[in-house]
């Protein structure tokens, strides 16, 4: 019986050990992402070209708004029958050509930040994994979904930034 519980122990032993070189590291990257010079760049790209889409929208709502009043003015003024349909025609149109014109835009903008932020965040996700090898840590995971953090959890944040070259 002495015998089971001193292998039992020997063996057990090194898992022990073990266990308490185990570095755990934890981390906030939307915080680093946020503060990324490269970042600031590429969302005053999207601003840019946010802008240009909505100033190529605005005649086309103006000309919506124009023939919608028309319309309302023809209705009221009881015009023949041919008339409106023709009125709701051209506004069933114009509707369709915002529409197609919106859909393109925003395919177009999530295109552009698909294409800008990938780049930046291969760049962070590389300084991740750079902080990770040196400081020889098991795992990083994302502080802000730890349910617990214990106090052999480091917070790398401030590490990563520094290998970005952050302040």
């Amino acid at each position: 019986m002495f015998k089971k519980l001193l292998i039992a122990a020997l063996i057990a032993a090194p898992m022990c050990l073990q266990a308490q070189t185990l570095k755990i590291g934890a981390i906030n990257p939307q915080e680093i992402f946020e503060v990324m010079p490269e970042s600031a760049t590429a969302k005053n790209t999207l601003q840019t070209a946010q802008d240009k889409y909505a100033a190529q929208a605005k005649p086309l709502q103006e000309e919506y708004e124009k023939k919608v009043k028309e319309f309302q003015a023809l209705s009221d003024s009881k015009a023949a029958d041919a008339t409106l349909e023709a009125k709701i025609k051209e506004i069933q149109e114009l509707e369709t050509r915002i529409q197609n014109f919106q859909q393109t835009a925003q395919q177009d903008l999530q295109k552009q930040q698909e294409t800008l932020m990938a780049p930046i965040q291969k760049k962070l996700q590389e300084a991740i994994q750079q902080v990770g090898a040196e400081g020889g840590y098991a795992a990083i995971l994302y502080s802000d979904m730890l349910l617990y953090r214990g106090a052999q959890v480091e917070d790398l944040t401030a590490k990563v930034k520094a290998k970005l070259g952050i302040k």
